[in-house]
């Protein structure tokens, strides 16, 4: 196992086609498909599950690209550690999370961020993202890791965008409707429905069935990803929820599967802000470039399907 190996298989997964790899990559699609092959060999199992659009990552896949991620990552700190002194700096970080952001995207960042800066003090606030844009026009905060999608206040705030997040139906093992491989939001209106309440996802989902004509069948809300999970797999209700929360790999991931959506839905933007016009601090400044280092280019053009 190589790192090229490694960074052509995060290519593959992030793109779900050896084609679509082997053009961001500027290399053949040989080359991608020997490595993938070298790869699978060496793991005694099968990274990717192929089929006429493309590749999708089997379970075993889910499990090694968290893995690989951490690979790449370790390598560019090592580089950045041999480059410069980032154990020296001090001063103290101050950042807004929203929950949704917290649960599924700031751990691997923060521990990453704490790895490389060890006498930076990070102080992280997890709240509404309508008290996160106060605290950041207010200089209370630093910089924030919120869904800039659903940002209000573009006037004040800068943003950038660290993933797209495109949203997929969950449905129960063994659901009639699986028989399909993209769905309508149309095919899902005399369904049960669980809708997700944080980050605002219930007021996102509900305004896109409207756009459509439709009312959905709502029997619960909740503010917890985790009990989405347990009831789909339990065959309560179908969801619709982005990407970034999908984990087959779960207590639960064995029990559900997902859907591509024919209906156009905005997707889910990831991303950091801060205040226009004041000038970053340095502790900052590093966190954002952490941030845009970690983060795949490529997933802030197009989803991130997986």
């Amino acid at each position: 196992m190589n790192l090229r190996q490694i960074s052509y298989f995060l290519a593959a997964a992030e793109m779900e086609s050896v084609s679509g790899a082997a053009r961001e990559l500027g290399i053949s699609q040989s080359a991608i498909t020997s490595a993938l092959q070298a790869l699978e060999a060496e793991m005694g199992a099968s990274l990717f599950a192929r089929h006429a659009k493309g590749i999708r990552l089997t379970h075993e896949g889910h499990q090694f690209l968290v893995h690989a991620r951490r690979i790449i990552s370790a390598v560019a700190d090592a580089r950045r550690a041999v480059g410069s002194r980032p154990d020296v700096m001090q001063g103290d970080l101050n950042l807004g999370v929203t929950r949704m952001v917290s649960g599924y995207y700031l751990a691997e960042l923060l521990a990453r961020f704490r790895r490389i800066f060890p006498k930076i003090d990070v102080h992280v606030v997890e709240d509404e993202r309508t008290y996160l844009e106060h605290l950041l026009v207010n200089g209370e905060l630093d910089v924030g890791l919120v869904l800039v999608s659903n940002l209000r206040d573009r006037q004040a705030l800068e943003s950038e965008i660290l993933i797209r997040s495109p949203s997929r139906v969950w449905l129960p093992a063994g659901h009639p409707l699986l028989t399909r491989h993209v769905l309508s939001l149309a095919e899902m209106e005399s369904e049960p429905m669980i809708m997700l309440s944080v980050d605002e996802l219930s007021e996102t989902t509900t305004a896109y069935w409207h756009q459509a004509g439709l009312r959905p069948s709502t029997v619960l809300t909740t503010a917890s990803v985790e009990a989405v999970r347990s009831l789909v797999g339990l065959g309560v209700g179908l969801a619709i929820l982005p990407d970034m929360a999908y984990r087959p790999w779960s207590l639960e991931g064995d029990k559900l599967e997902a859907r591509e959506l024919s209906n156009t839905i905005p997707t889910i933007d990831v991303g950091l802000v801060w205040r226009r016009g004041a000038p970053l601090r340095p502790t900052a400044r590093q966190f954002l470039d952490m941030c845009r280092e970690f983060t795949p280019a490529d997933a802030r053009k197009r989803p991130l399907g997986i």
